[in-house]
């Protein structure tokens, strides 16, 4: 059976790679950080989600190296067994402080949390309305659950009052959002999106992981921004972005439901606990952004400068209030070359093209951190212009 099955593999990976969508992977040999090691060649790195350069930080890699020592590699074993130390309480305790909330629940993955939030809460008696743009993961957490599902166009809040008109018979009423849409850089109308689900008797759960430690003043994501904090049921999140870049997700929110999380949510049941190097690292990284705010600054800072810089150098830059600047390209293949060539000036990007973003919105995404200095950006827009201007994308 194989053989024929084997056959009908290679000639769709032979088709991907002639519509120019095959995707590589290229080695690092050195830490994450702003500058990296790949097959020999030092490049600034602009396209990892380590936006508070946290991912090689010394008061991290302490507190991981002390809980190596003090509590051990791993768990061996799920939480509700013996999978439960009081360091994970310990983490607990401080996304939930961090983010205004009452509780929170720890997982492997913010993939694991989206993909566990959804069918434990709600039944086919119950509807989710989610933005159009989506993670994967939330839309195969949605998957998962029986309820009635309706999608709204990316952040369109005339479409999201349709859908929760549509939704009215339902029992309850889920708007399920990112808090930064990862491919654009833009966030979530959610004061808007507040007062809609207030109209309409609904509640909202928003993932915060492109925007947790970026967006807000002091970082705390979007409900910061909106002068939110704690008024919203369910957020979700991870450790592996701005928060240190390992692993580890989280759902934090209203107490009954993360108690409900707890007894039903099949990723957190199934799966072994965090390591506890990790949640140390987690610890001290939460209690870093409470003594002070200056990577935020600093990040902040960056991406005004970054950005303005390539819009005035011609670049079709899509609107951002992240740390994330989409460089539009719009062709697949020129989206390869471009990274490419960049990567030979010494500048390390990535080409986004169909399936993760839409057909003929190919792009390079470039992700700005306080791991940055201006001299850094200063080499990334020089190379962008010179390369951009090789390939025909600046006239």
């Amino acid at each position: 059976m194989y053989q024929d099955f084997q056959k009908h593999l290679s000639q769709q990976i032979a088709d991907i790679k002639s519509a120019g969508l095959y995707k590589d992977e290229r080695l690092i040999c050195s830490p994450q950080g702003a500058d990296i090691l790949v097959k020999g060649q030092h490049v600034l790195n602009f396209c990892a989600n380590n936006y508070l350069g946290l991912a090689n930080h010394p008061a991290l890699i302490n507190a991981a190296k002390k809980a190596l020592d003090e509590r051990g590699y791993g768990m061996s074993s799920v939480r509700f067994i013996c999978g439960t130390q009081d360091r994970h309480k310990e983490l607990e305790a401080a996304i939930a402080k961090f983010f205004g909330t009452e509780d929170t629940i720890l997982y492997a993955a913010c993939f694991d949390a989206n993909g566990g939030v959804f069918e434990p809460l709600l039944t086919e008696e119950d509807a989710i309305i989610s933005d159009s743009l989506n993670h994967a993961s939330i839309i195969d957490g949605v998957r998962l659950c029986k309820a009635k599902r309706f999608r709204y166009a990316n952040a369109d809040m005339e479409d999201l009052e349709k859908q929760l008109i549509a939704a009215k018979d339902c029992r309850f009423r889920l708007i399920a959002t990112d808090g930064v849409f990862s491919m654009d850089g833009n966030v979530c109308p959610l004061d808007k999106i507040y007062e809609l689900a207030n109209k309409y008797n609904a509640m909202v759960m928003v993932d915060e992981s492109h925007s947790a430690g970026v967006v807000g003043k002091t970082g705390r994501g979007v409900t910061e921004q909106y002068n939110l904090r704690g008024k919203i049921e369910i957020l979700t999140g991870t450790l592996g972005k701005a928060f240190g870049g390992a692993v580890g997700g989280f759902t934090t929110g209203k107490k009954e439901i993360i108690d409900i999380l707890r007894q039903r949510s099949r990723p957190y049941l199934f799966s072994n606990s965090l390591p506890p190097m990790v949640v140390a690292a987690g610890i001290e990284m939460f209690a870093m952004m409470d003594r002070t705010n200056e990577l935020q600054d600093k990040l902040h800072a960056n991406t005004k400068y970054f950005v303005d810089k390539m819009v005035a150098a011609g670049f079709d830059c899509k609107p951002t209030q992240s740390a994330i600047c989409a460089v539009m390209l719009y062709d697949a293949k020129l989206s390869q070359v471009m990274a490419a060539r960049l990567q030979e000036e010494g500048i390390y990007v990535t080409g986004f093209y169909y399936p993760v973003v839409p057909q003929g919105q190919a792009r390079i995404r470039v992700q700005l951190s306080a791991a940055h200095e201006t001299e850094h950006l200063d080499k990334c827009i020089a190379a962008f212009t010179k390369i951009g201007k090789e390939l025909g994308v600046l006239k």
